[in-house]
């Protein structure tokens, strides 16, 4: 080999840290360290598993590995505990050993063609070196019956040694909103720790329900456990809002707690539970009203959001916190319990003459000092039991000299990363978990082809580009910054399936932002391993998203009105096929290579292939082309949302949607108390008879319909003379939608067309947002 050769070859091993047979390492999380040696450790029949003798720990940390292995493979793996032994074949060895930089949760795997040699100074160091063989292994090893005889169960030889980068790594899960059972949440814990997340956070409690039982307090569960309904769809979605009418409950006993607390601990997992106080308590007022500042009646919430109703800063309240704590501090192992701590309005405690008594006999300024006083009473008796407590970042508002958490408060920063940086460099550990990073309940692709979601628009390779850890932070906070965790907080998500597709693959990529080392993170290469990761998916059975294999369209108008299409797609050795005829594309559809123009309205549907496989979920669109397209258009009055936008976006032919929250609605252009006018420039003069717009309806929101649309033409730009106008009804409730209008007339040569919805102004009176100020919005416009 020419000796330029062998040094490129050379350098790609070095920068890669994978080399040529890089295929075979598709760890997720990537390790720290791994190199690449020739050869591949074949497991069989005369394979042996060897642990030190009289380790019982380390024999029941590989049994379960040892049972997957032999329910995948039809293998029966040999075991022993005689270190100088001869294997008869292969061997698979755990040795035990003293190394202060392998740390707590550390490994080295070292695989040559003979023997597995696993390395660690900790049980934990051991199952995650599991996790990794696993990962080394074909995917169908995590089948419950042998696989194809085909498969070749070997491993690449390399040596790795490996260990995480942040001490805490978190997934979290939402069951108050949304109840799963006990074998869910086992298999939920399966996949954190088959990612080397080492921490589970169980949000039991909230305004819509109570999820655990408390025996010294039997109605949390008779009463705060159920809801007699829940809100159907999007939040803004209906005005008024519907519900389903169907009385909705669930909870874990306590044996069903230790049940999975017994299961996390066997996979290594923490389990932070979070009982929530002094807001999101509405289920335990609706139990216990003598909670409540006003003394109720209550009920548990049929609906999302923040509720006014708050727990009162009672002795008595006090008393049954502790007594909810001690029973639950029984069932979890620690050190951690999670109290809340956000989203607490302070409506009922201006209101309460006790409240305002208390806070004038602790000489309290306002009542964020109040919300401190009761944060910290409470976080003094929970560090009093040898606990610590861990709070959303809201805990360090309204704190003083005289009343602040303890030193020993965890800080959890997620309204964006600045709160646990002040955290941080006040000397309390902090957990980052970004709501623009690590909130998987988002919208992870174009959301008019997504089930419903929570809002915002969080996709996969935002989440992976995320780094817990300033690099202008002062060493001294830095050191506080003590790991990241991922929210999944289930208001849309009713079932294990959805909660699963919102989960993964993102959770794969936090698992790499808190386990590699920063400078072996890289976009490309994790995006090179996520085949294999959907294929460990597909095994477990999980219904992760394909949302990285989306087909993405974009329009550009031409100046001879026609619309070109253009396509991408993230993953760059797929092609992409499609279809204009509204046929469902296949492998064998078009292709696309370049983009196309349309000259109609036209439905497109696009989906990603690879070797001759559809791997990505058929993408639809509708497409307007009209006499508008690819034409001028100006306002009369600049929409103010959303801001500086562009006019061309009401021709750009694709339609707007109204899914998510008001301020995320797309493709539409708004105006709060003014007409919405615009004027099109058709370049020359043409025969027209019929113009669409959309218009929206959302008045939960006041966004109303206009009270009439007008169509008029013009010769010169100057003086137009009216051809159609429409009368319509701002009060028109119902359902969040675009309506679109058209307005037809007798056909008329013109050069320009302005179309006026003309707003109402006020909302009218008996409607939700009576009084206010109200919008006009509008999407596509089309003419023909």
């Amino acid at each position: 080999m020419p000796r330029i050769v062998c040094l490129w070859l050379g350098l790609l091993l070095s920068f890669s840290g994978f080399g040529q047979s890089d295929q075979d390492f598709l760890i997720i999380p990537k390790p720290a360290k791994m190199e690449v040696l020739d050869g591949r450790f074949m497991f069989s029949n005369e394979t042996t598993v060897r642990f030190p003798p009289d380790n019982a720990e380390l024999k029941t940390l590989a049994d379960p590995f040892i049972r997957q292995f032999q329910a995948a493979t039809g293998f029966s793996l040999r075991t022993e505990n005689r270190p100088g032994a001869t294997p008869t074949a292969t061997l698979l060895a755990f040795v035990p050993v003293s190394d202060a930089n392998l740390g707590d949760e550390g490994y080295r795997l070292d695989v040559t063609t003979t023997t597995i040699t696993i390395e660690a100074t900790k049980p934990a160091g051991f199952f995650y070196a599991i996790q990794s063989l696993y990962q080394l292994l074909p995917p169908e090893i995590f089948r419950s019956t042998p696989a194809d005889l085909s498969v070749n169960w070997s491993v690449p030889a390399c040596r790795i040694e490996d260990k995480p980068r942040y001490g805490y790594r978190g997934l979290h899960l939402d069951v108050a909103r949304h109840f799963f059972p006990v074998s869910f949440i086992k298999k939920y814990i399966d996949l954190l720790a088959l990612h080397k997340f080492n921490t589970f956070h169980w949000h039991l409690t909230d305004d819509q329900g109570w999820r655990i039982e408390i025996k010294k307090y039997p109605k949390l569960t008779q009463v705060g456990s159920r809801r007699k309904e829940t809100l159907i769809g999007h939040y803004y979605e209906s005005d008024p809002q519907q519900f389903d009418g169907q009385s909705y409950g669930g909870f874990y006993t306590q044996d069903e707690v230790r049940e999975v607390v017994r299961y996390a601990k066997s996979k290594y997992v923490t389990i932070i539970p979070e009982i929530e106080m002094p807001g999101h308590a509405l289920a335990i007022l609706a139990a216990y009203p003598e909670f409540g500042c006003s003394g109720g009646p209550y009920e548990t919430a049929t609906k999302w959001g923040i509720f006014t109703d708050v727990l009162c800063p009672y002795d008595r309240t006090f008393t049954f916190l502790q007594d909810v704590l001690t029973e639950v501090m029984t069932l979890f192992p620690g050190p951690y319990i999670h109290i809340g701590g956000d989203e607490c309005p302070k409506i009922s405690w201006k209101k309460s003459p006790f409240c305002q008594n208390l806070m004038k006999k602790l000489k309290l300024k306002n009542e964020n000092q109040l919300q401190s006083y009761f944060i910290s009473r409470i976080d003094k008796w929970v560090s009093s039991k040898g606990w610590k407590t861990i709070g959303w970042d809201e805990i360090l508002e309204g704190n003083s000299p005289a009343i602040r958490v303890s030193p020993g408060a965890t800080v959890m920063s997620w309204r964006g990363i600045e709160g646990g940086l002040k955290a941080a460099r006040q000397n309390h550990d902090v957990i980052m978990t970004p709501g623009n990073f690590l909130y998987l309940d988002h919208y992870q692709a174009d959301r008019s082809q997504e089930p419903l979601a929570f809002g915002r628009f969080t996709p996969l390779e935002k989440t992976y580009s995320y780094d817990p850890t300033p690099a202008d932070l002062p060493a001294t906070a830095q050191k506080h910054l003590i790991g990241a965790q991922a929210n999944v907080w289930t208001e849309y998500l009713k079932t294990a399936n959805q909660v699963e597709y919102m989960v993964w693959p993102r959770a794969a990529a936090v698992a790499e932002v808190v386990w590699t080392p920063l400078d072996q993170k890289n976009w490309p290469d994790f995006t090179r391993r996520l085949p294999a990761l959907f294929k460990r998916l597909d095994a477990l059975g999980v219904s992760y998203s394909r949302a990285y294999y989306d087909v993405v369209a974009e329009t550009r108008p031409q100046p001879d009105g026609t619309l070109q299409i253009a396509m991408t797609t993230q993953e760059e050795t797929a092609e992409i096929r499609y279809s204009t005829d509204g046929s469902t594309p296949t492998a064998q559809s078009v292709r696309y290579d370049r983009p196309f123009d349309l000259t109609k309205p036209t439905s497109v549907k696009a989906v990603t292939v690879k070797s001759g496989v559809v791997i990505g979920d058929v993408q639809v669109w509708d497409f307007a082309v009209s006499k508008a397209t690819g034409k001028s258009i100006q306002f009369a009055t600049i929409p103010t949302r959303p801001k500086n936008i562009d006019p061309a976006l009401l021709i750009d032919g694709r339609y707007g949607t109204t899914i998510g929250y008001l301020e995320e609605m797309q493709n539409v252009a708004g105006v709060k108390t003014a007409d919405l006018t615009a004027t099109l420039d058709l370049a020359e003069p043409q025969s027209i008879q019929l113009v669409t717009i959309g218009l929206v309806k959302a008045t939960a929101g006041a966004i109303l319909l206009p009270k009439q649309v007008d169509v008029a033409v013009s010769d010169d730009g100057r003086t137009f003379r009216t051809v159609k106008t429409v009368s319509m009804d701002p009060r028109e409730r119902g359902k969040k939608a675009i309506i679109r209008q058209t307005l037809t007339f007798e056909p008329v040569t013109c050069r320009y067309v302005r179309i006026s919805a003309r707003n109402v102004g006020k909302v009218p009176a008996g409607m939700t947002q009576a009084g206010k100020d109200a919008w006009v919005m509008v999407d596509e416009i089309t003419v023909e």
